[in-house]
């Protein structure tokens, strides 16, 4: 425990050390001058975002924001988390209420070219999908012809259901509501035939059901590509490499073999690639204006990507699937850390 509060205290220190210097990205200068990482979330979504019985913010859109605050605080726990909607989570960015925007969001050409935003990787690989109500005995998305389908606007899901069915010659009507919370009130009173969302959202909102889960059925079709990851604004080179490299971090340590449980002890592997990634040998934090030991934190405070997927998304019922890393069959992969 003593050694756990020497080695943060140390962290705190070089950050501030490094803040009065000034660190190249504006951002990183504003979470240390303020001690605190804004982070904006979606607060509603179970596995993803959702806060506990005690207040605390779970999920793995709030394990990213706290990865972060390891790497650039050496404090995990720095972080104030900006519950947001879907139709308000880029102005935020943009106006700088937030450092960074984890809340489930596409990557798409048209958001990266007019939004003043950078997409610091994909975290999340996901699809559209459809959730019908089990006692309608719908069993495929082609059977929704003529359906009223609630979607939230200012999303993806708006294209990609308007582009399905236009292919598919069908009608539908959407049903537009910005507050989630009403939006799935809507579809369980039955306002709406379908709920369409990201696949892992529509497995989220069925396991937050609890006993009533059994009522709702997700359709077999996955009709996008939606992939998810945290946004910065555009014009912060430094600060975007922070946050697309703690993604890679938490990867290489999974690929490494390396839980969080493990990191202390992993400081005296002989094993190179180990010992960059934790900051035993060589200068990458420091050239990302960070302590040598910014991955370090992370996994120690929070845990690899394999560590965050069971905690967190794994009770969903969600297969890992492309989120698996390259080794294992999957799309997650992470640059070489040299």
């Amino acid at each position: 425990m003593l050694r756990t509060m020497l080695s943060c205290l140390a962290a705190t220190l070089l950050a501030s050390a490094a803040a009065a210097q000034g660190s190249g990205s504006p951002t990183l200068d504003a979470v240390r001058a303020r001690g605190q990482l804004a982070c904006g979330v979606s607060g509603t979504n179970p596995g993803f975002a959702l806060a506990d019985s005690r207040g605390e913010m779970r999920g793995s859109e709030a394990d990213f924001c706290r990865a972060v605050a390891a790497a650039t605080l050496g404090d995990a726990g720095r972080v104030k988390f900006v519950v947001l909607t879907s139709t308000n989570r880029f102005t935020a960015l943009q106006s700088g209420e937030i450092d960074l925007l984890v809340r489930t969001a596409t990557w798409s050409l048209g958001r990266e070219a007019s939004l003043g935003l950078l997409f610091a990787g994909i975290t999340f690989h996901d699809g559209t999908a459809f959730m019908v109500h089990a006692a309608s005995g719908v069993r495929s998305a082609a059977e929704l012809d003529g359906a009223t389908i609630c979607i939230l606007p200012g999303t993806t899901t708006e294209l990609a259901v308007t582009d399905y069915f236009r292919r598919g010659g069908m009608r539908f009507t959407p049903v537009l509501i910005d507050n989630v919370t009403e939006l799935r009130a809507a579809f369980r009173s039955g306002r709406c035939d379908s709920y369409s969302s990201d696949a892992s959202a529509l497995a989220s909102f069925r396991f937050g059901e609890g006993a009533g889960a059994g009522q709702y059925a997700l359709l077999p079709e996955v009709i996008s590509k939606e992939p998810l990851g945290p946004l910065v604004r555009k014009g912060d080179d430094k600060w975007f490499d922070i946050v697309r490299w703690t993604h890679f971090a938490m990867l290489a340590a999974e690929e490494l073999g390396i839980r969080g449980a493990d990191a202390e002890a992993a400081l005296a592997s002989p094993n190179p690639d180990i010992r960059r990634l934790l900051g035993v040998d060589g200068d990458l934090g420091r050239a990302m204006g960070l302590d040598n030991r910014w991955a370090f934190n992370i996994l120690r405070q929070v845990g690899n990507y394999a560590e965050v997927w069971d905690r967190n998304i794994a009770p969903l019922g969600v297969p890992r699937g492309h989120n698996r890393i390259w080794t294992q069959g999957g799309l997650q992969y992470a640059p070489p850390i040299r």
